[in-house]
C-alpha cells in the first residue's frame, strides 16, 4: 500500500524536529478545549499523536486512492453544462468525498466548529502529499483558507451559518478576487457592491479566472463605495452560488485540469458583509492570500516530489552506454540538485508555516486574552510584532522559491526521461504543465519577490539571521556557520546600497537579494536539521546493496552533508550576486527602449 507520509523520510524528521510541542501548545491555547470536546487533546503528546494519525491517515488516501485517479482526471477535465452548473472529473468528487469521509477538510478550523484545530504546520504536510497525488485536488483541499477568512472576520451568525459545512466537507468555496482588468492589481477591482433601501447588499458584475468558481461559497472583492478608487473602496462580502451568478465559461488551460477555473457574473447577487466595509483589501484579502500562497508552496513542493521520484527512479533503471544513465555525471549532478532544491524549499515551507503559527497564536492571546501582568503583556505584543514581521517576509519567500523549484525541477524530469519524459506514457509532462501555473496564481514571482525584498531590506531578515547565529550548533557545522556569517555580512552590504540607491533599484535588484536571503536562511536550517537531538536511519541504497546488507544513513549525517554543499556552493553565488547588485548598473531603467526595442508590429 503506498503512503505518501511513511515513505517520505524528509517529511517524517522534519515532523520530528520542528517545535511541534509549542505550536500545539500555541493552536489548543493551553489545551483549554479539552474541558468543553472530548476530542480536543489534553496535552502536547496527545495533540502530536493526533496529528501523526491524521497525516499517516491522509498519507495512505493519497498514495492508494487520489493518486491513482490523477491520470484520468487530467484527462477529463471540468466540465460547463448547459444548464449552468459545472461537472467536476469523476476523480476529483471520488476524491472530495473521500477527503471528507476522513474529516480532513476542516483542518484549521476551531473544535466547535467540527474542526480539527490543527496548525498551519502539519496542514503544509497535508498540502503537499495530496499535492503529490494530485495538484488540482489540491486547488480545492487547499482552499479552506475561506474558512479560515470567515472565521476570523465575519459575524458569529455567518459563521455558524457557513463553519459547520466546510468542516463536514459538505460545501467548497472560491476566492472571487480576480477581474478581467484587475489581476495582480486588485485596487483596480471594479465588480459592484450595492445596498436597496432595506440595507440588503448585492453584487453586480464579473470575476475572472476564479479557482473552484463553481463552489457553494464564495468570498467576493467588491467595489463598495462609488466614490472612493483604490483599495479603500473595497469590501469583503460572501455569497452563496444561487441562480444569480453565472458561470459564462470555464477556461481551457494549460495544467491542473481537475480543478475548474471559471469566469462568473453576478447578475444583482444577494450577498453578507464580512467585517467592516472598506477593509476588504486589507487586511481581509491579504489575510485570505498569504495562506493562499502558504498552500500554492506546499502545492509546488507535492508536484516537485513526485517528478522527482518518477526521474530518480528512471536514472537507476534506464540501461545506456554499459549501465544506468544515473553513471552519467550530468545526470548525477542534476538528480543530486533536483533532490536538494526540494529539501530547500520543504524546510522554507514548514519554517514558514512555523512562524505563521506563532502569529497567528500571539494575536489570538493579545485579543482574546491578554495577561494582566504588564510585563508578560509587553513581552507577548513585542513577540507577536516580531513573528508577524518574519511571517510577512517569510511568506512571499517560500512562494516564490518553491514555485520556482517546482518547474525547474519538472523541467529536469522530463530531460532526465529524455523523448520518454515527453511523452504521455509518462507523468513527467503532467507534472511540468501542473507547475507552470504555481508562479503565477496568488501572486506571481515577481510580485512575491517584491514583497519578500522589503522585510530583507526593513531589517527583519537581519534580526532572523541573528536569532540562528546565536543558536547551539554541533561542532562539525562550525566551518559552514562561518560561511553563512560571512555571506549575512555581504548580504546587508547589499542591502544597504539597494535601500540607499533607491526604491526602484531595490526592485530591480530585488531577486538577487531575495535569493540571498533565502540561501542563507536554509543554510542555518540544514545545519539546524545536522544538530537535532532527534535521528533517524535512512535507506540509501534502494532497498539492498550488492552484498545482500541493507545500506543506511543517520538523516543527520545526511543533513550535514546536504548543508555541506549548499553552503559551499551557494558561497560563491553570493558573492557573485553582491558584486552584481553593488555595480549600480542601471541600463534597465535608462537603456530600456534601446535593448528591448520597439514593440513588434506587423508590415
Amino acid at each position: 500500500m503506498a503512503n505518501f507520509y511513511k515513505d517520505n523520510d524528509d517529511i517524517q524528521f522534519l515532523f520530528k524536529n520542528m517545535d511541534i510541542n509549542n505550536v500545539a501548545g500555541i493552536m489548543e491555547e493551553g489545551f483549554k478545549f479539552a474541558k468543553e470536546f472530548d476530542y480536543a487533546p489534553a496535552n502536547a503528546a496527545e495533540a502530536i499523536e493526533n496529528y501523526e494519525l491524521i497525516l499517516d491517515s491522509l498519507g495512505r488516501l493519497s498514495g492508494d486512492f487520489i493518486a491513482p485517479r490523477s491520470e484520468d482526471i487530467d484527462k477529463q477535465g471540468s466540465r460547463l453544462n448547459e444548464d449552468g452548473t459545472v461537472s467536476y472529473a469523476d476523480g476529483i468528487k471520488d476524491s472530495l468525498d473521500m477527503l471528507a469521509k476522513a474529516n480532513v477538510m476542516g483542518f484549521t478550523l476551531p473544535h466547535r466548529f467540527g474542526g480539527l484545530n490543527f496548525p498551519n504546520l502539519v496542514y503544509s504536510i497535508a498540502n503537499e502529499m495530496v499535492s503529490r497525488a494530485d495538484a488540482s485536488l489540491m486547488n480545492l483541499f487547499g482552499l479552506q483558507g475561506i474558512a479560515e477568512t470567515i472565521n476570523a472576520f465575519a459575524s458569529e451568525e455567518i459563521k455558524q451559518k457557513y463553519l459547520h459545512e466546510f468542516a463536514a466537507g459538505k460545501v467548497t468555496g472560491a476566492m472571487v478576487l480576480t477581474e478581467p482588468d484587475a489581476g495582480s492589481d486588485l485596487q483596480s477591482c471594479k465588480l459592484k457592491a450595492f445596498q436597496d433601501d432595506s440595507g440588503k447588499w448585492y453584487l453586480h458584475g464579473v470575476k475572472r479566472f476564479i479557482t473552484n468558481g463553481c463552489g457553494e461559497v464564495l468570498l467576493v472583492l467588491s467595489r463598495s463605495e462609488p466614490d472612493r478608487s483604490g483599495g479603500l473602496g473595497l469590501s469583503l462580502f460572501i455569497c452563496d452560488r444561487g441562480p444569480t451568478v453565472h458561470v459564462r465559461r470555464i477556461e481551457d488551460k494549460l495544467g491542473i485540469h481537475g480543478s475548474p477555473t471559471c469566469e462568473l457574473f453576478f447578475d444583482n447577487t444577494p450577498c453578507e458583509l464580512i467585517g467592516e466595509r472598506r477593509r476588504g483589501l486589507a487586511p481581509y484579502v491579504m489575510s485570505l492570500m498569504n495562506g493562499a500562497r502558504i498552500g500554492i508552496s506546499a502545492q509546488s513542493i507535492g508536484i516537485g516530489e513526485a517528478a522527482f521520484r518518477v526521474a530518480r527512479d528512471y536514472a537507476a533503471s534506464r540501461k545506456q552506454f554499459g549501465g544506468p544513465i544515473e553513471k552519467l555525471p550530468a545526470v548525477r549532478d542534476m538528480v543530486i540538485d533536483m533532490k536538494l532544491d526540494i529539501e530547500v524549499a520543504r524546510a522554507l515551507l514548514y519554517e514558514t508555516s512555523r512562524v505563521v503559527d506563532y502569529d497567528v497564536g500571539y494575536a489570538k492571546k493579545l485579543e482574546f486574552n491578554p495577561p494582566t501582568d504588564k510585563e508578560q503583556l509587553k513581552a507577548i505584543k513585542e513577540a507577536s510584532r516580531r513573528y508577524g514581521r518574519y511571517a510577512g517576509m517569510l511568506t512571499p519567500m517560500t512562494k516564490y522559491y518553491s514555485s520556482e523549484m517546482c518547474n525547474r525541477v519538472a523541467y529536469n524530469a522530463i530531460q532526465i526521461l529524455g523523448g520518454s519524459g515527453f511523452m504521455r506514457d509518462y507523468p513527467c509532462e503532467r507534472f511540468a504543465r501542473d507547475a507552470r501555473i504555481t508562479t503565477i496564481y496568488e501572486g506571481t514571482s515577481q510580485l512575491q519577490v517584491v514583497a519578500a525584498v522589503r522585510g530583507v531590506c526593513s531589517g527583519t531578515a537581519e534580526k532572523y539571521l541573528q536569532e540562528f547565529a546565536a543558536r547551539q550548533y554541533e561542532p562539525q557545522v562550525k566551518d559552514l556557520l562561518d560561511i553563512l556569517k560571512q555571506g549575512t555580512e555581504l548580504l546587508f552590504k547589499a542591502a544597504a546600497f539597494a535601500k540607499e540607491t533607491g526604491v526602484d533599484y531595490m526592485d530591480l535588484y530585488g531577486r538577487g537579494l531575495v535569493d540571498i536571503a533565502i540561501s542563507l536562511i536554509c543554510g542555518y536550517l540544514f545545519c539546524g536539521q545536522a544538530s537535532n537531538k532527534f535521528d533517524m536511519e535512512v535507506d540509501i541504497a534502494n532497498g539492498k546493496s550488492n552484498n545482500g546488507q541493507s545500506q543506511t544513513i543517520s538523516m543527520k549525517k545526511r543533513k550535514e552533508m546536504i548543508a555541506r554543499r549548499y553552503i559551499t556552493k551557494n558561497a560563491a553565488m553570493t558573492k557573485s550576486l553582491v558584486d552584481m547588485i553593488l555595480s549600480g548598473d542601471r541600463s534597465t531603467f535608462e537603456q530600456y527602449q534601446a535593448l528591448a526595442g520597439p514593440v513588434p508590429q506587423e508590415k
